[in-house]
Order: C-alpha cells, then sequence, then structure tokens
C-alpha cells in the first residue's frame, strides 16, 4: 500500500487540534516533499526521519515521498510529527501496518539514532485524545506530565523500534504520575510584626482582592507578597489542570510532584507588554496565564512602563487574554490575583500618616496608580 494516514496533534495556543499526516509514495526520482503549512522545524524532520529508519534497520524508501500535513491551513512547528512522519513512511512502505496506526496518535520527536525526544504541549494533547477515544504514544520524557490527564490512555516509548514492536504484537507501559512533593509553599508565619499587613492579606485572600504595598525599602513589602499563596484556599483539580495545561504549553515545563499547586509569578519590572499578555508569532502565553489560578506579583510598580501596566486592564476584567496577529488569534486563560508593591512616592507625602489622612489620599501618584488596580486594598507598611 502507497498511502498511509497517521494522527497526531499540533499545538495552538493552548489547544491541541488534531492533525492527520498522509504520507503517499510514487514513482519518480527520489525526494520527500512536506507541505501542509510547515516551519523550518518540520521541514528539517525528513533529514531527522531518513536517519533514524537507516539506524533502526529499515529501509528508506528510494521513491518520491509526499507528506501532507493537514489541515492545510495550520501553522505546524517543531518536532512534533516526527514519529508520525516515520511510521507513516513505514506503513505506506508496507514495512508495518497501517490498519495499526488507527486508534493511536503520536507525538515525539526523533533522534538520528532513533531515539524519542519529549516535546512540549503534551498535555492538552493527551486531553484531547482521550476525548476522540484515542491512546496516545510519547516520549519516556513526556510521562509524568502527560499521566496528569487521568482519564486518557497514555503509552510511553523509548524508541521508534519500541513502538514498532507494540504495533505489531506487543503493549508499551502506561505513562506513569510522579509522587507528590512536599509542599514548600512560603508560610505566613515567618513574618513577624506587621499586623495590618497580615490582616490585608488574609482579607485578599478571602474575597479575592488585588492588593497595593506601599513601604519603605526592606520594611517585608516582598516577603509578604510571597506569602499570599500559602493563605489561598486549595486548588481542585479542574483549577491545577489548567495552570498545568498553560504552563505545558509555554515551553517551560512542569513540575510534576507539585502540579497541584497555585502558580506564583514574579517578572522583573523590565518585563515588555508582550512578555506579560503573551504573543509572538506563534502565540504562547505570557505572564498573567502563566499566573492563572494563582499570584501574580509586580514589584517596583512605578518603574514598569504605562503601556506594559494599561494592557494588563481588560485581562483583569475579563480574565482572558486575547492575543490577536495577522493570521491567527489566540484566547489565553488569565484569572490571577495582582499584589504590587511600591517604595514611597516622590511626591513628599509622609508614609508614617495613616491611610485615611486627606494629605495621603490626595496623593497624585497613589491615585494614578490605584485606579489601574480594580477591586483593589491599599496597605501602608510603617
Amino acid at each position: 500500500m502507497s498511502l498511509a494516514l497517521v494522527h497526531s496533534r499540533a499545538r495552538a495556543g493552548v489547544k491541541a487540534p488534531a492533525v492527520r499526516i498522509e504520507v503517499f509514495l510514487s514513482g519518480g526520482l527520489p525526494h520527500t516533499q512536506i507541505v501542509g503549512l510547515p516551519a523550518a522545524a518540520v521541514r528539517e524532520s525528513r533529514d531527522r526521519v531518513r536517519a533514524a529508519l537507516i539506524c533502526a534497520r529499515f529501509e528508506f524508501p528510494q521513491r518520491r515521498i509526499t507528506i501532507n500535513l493537514a489541515p492545510a491551513d495550520l501553522p505546524k512547528e517543531g518536532g512534533r510529527f516526527d514519529l508520525a512522519i516515520a511510521l507513516g513512511i513505514l506503513a505506506a512502505s508496507g514495512q508495518i501496518n497501517a490498519q495499526s496506526l488507527d486508534r493511536f496518535e503520536f507525538l515525539g520527536e526523533l533522534a538520528l539514532t532513533g531515539e524519542l525526544r519529549g516535546v512540549d504541549g503534551v498535555l492538552p494533547a493527551a486531553i484531547a485524545a482521550a476525548r476522540d477515544g484515542r491512546s496516545l504514544i510519547v516520549a519516556a520524557a513526556n510521562s509524568e506530565e502527560a499521566a496528569l490527564a487521568q482519564h486518557a490512555d497514555v503509552r510511553i516509548a523509548r524508541t521508534l523500534l519500541e513502538v514498532c514492536s507494540a504495533l505489531e504484537s506487543g503493549t508499551l507501559p502506561p505513562a506513569v504520575a510522579a509522587d507528590p512533593l512536599p509542599v514548600s509553599i512560603p508560610d505566613l508565619r515567618d513574618v513577624r510584626g506587621q499586623l495590618q499587613a497580615r490582616r490585608a492579606l488574609e482579607v485578599a485572600a478571602a474575597g479575592g482582592h488585588h492588593l497595593l504595598l506601599l513601604g519603605t525599602p526592606g520594611c517585608g513589602k516582598t516577603l509578604l507578597a510571597s506569602r499570599l499563596p500559602g493563605i489561598l484556599p486549595a486548588a481542585s483539580e479542574l483549577e491545577a489542570l489548567e495552570a498545568a495545561t498553560i504552563a505545558s504549553c509555554s515551553g517551560q515545563g512542569i513540575d510534576a510532584g507539585r502540579w497541584r499547586q497555585r502558580p506564583y509569578r514574579a517578572p522583573h519590572h523590565t518585563a515588555s507588554a508582550v512578555a506579560l499578555i503573551g504573543g509572538g508569532s506563534h502565540p504562547r502565553p505570557g505572564e498573567i496565564s502563566l499566573a492563572h489560578n494563582g499570584v501574580l506579583f509586580l514589584d517596583e510598580l512605578p518603574e514598569w512602563s504605562r503601556h506594559a501596566l494599561e494592557v494588563m486592564r481588560e485581562p483583569i476584567e475579563s480574565g482572558v487574554a486575547v492575543v490577536s496577529r495577522a493570521a491567527r488569534t489566540e484566547r489565553f486563560p488569565a484569572r490571577f490575583q495582582l499584589v504590587a508593591a511600591m517604595n514611597p512616592c516622590p511626591c513628599t507625602y509622609d508614609m508614617k500618616l495613616p491611610l485615611a489622612t486627606p494629605d495621603v489620599t490626595q496623593c497624585r501618584d497613589v491615585k494614578g496608580l490605584s485606579k489601574r488596580v480594580s477591586d483593589h486594598l491599599i496597605v501602608n507598611l510603617v
């Protein structure tokens, strides 16, 4: 049979759309062509696949090979399709049974030796594969991440030969979740004094309020902010899975032993608006999405650029970050608690005055910054 169909998954935002890989062998001079809007890393897979097949003692067909990644209008990037392409070539050339591929989906990058390497975005792919009633085969490096999708049938393999052997006669071992690690979130009990600030943290945690901490350098603003995740309610399985899915698609990976902990993100004040909101030619989630269902801490708030703060206005209100590019638009969840900290402003008011004093509430800088944080609490630290 000169035509084979293999199922795989792309990465688009925090989703994993299905990709059908069609491999067709025809007469003509030996040549391998990949179509279907592939990026440079996908086009280079023909060389990786050829070397992997030869090293695994398979025959690479000396024919014209056309590989179509459907749907054709969906951008494809990375080496995640290497394994599926290799199996499609083997099935089209009759070296493995093409019918055995129907109930599986494949994700994995191939080394030149035929070894499987991990890719990003495996967790949403496992969830989507379970929804479509198929099993997912991934590299052993993605085992702990893929096992977070408890209702999915995920199998792991270390080499191309293991996958081919399992398709013919055997079975692959299932993905195994990592053992939960002890909770290491900073504890509020470490804070001595600052009773007003401690009370404000408790109110913010109970009501889901945003928080603005004002105080002189060294008074404990960062220390207090880092203790907020420790007093928040425990994340539900759905909330933790949403946060883990975003981390999986960001390329930063997941700590599978601590995936139930609420995220805490503290970007530097030199971060750009794109780093906060997300973006890129192939949009990836930004800091506000990586803090989904957790805490986003912005230290030195007056040092942040106005543009970077303004782009957070709509996500704070809607809980969604919308990244629009010329060819596509992605929506990233971004429901988080914002905690900001700043030193006393330069307009000469005395930080030792209580917050209710008219001189402090009329402060130009405090009023301007407060308008950018909806449903906020302001704590004056002395």
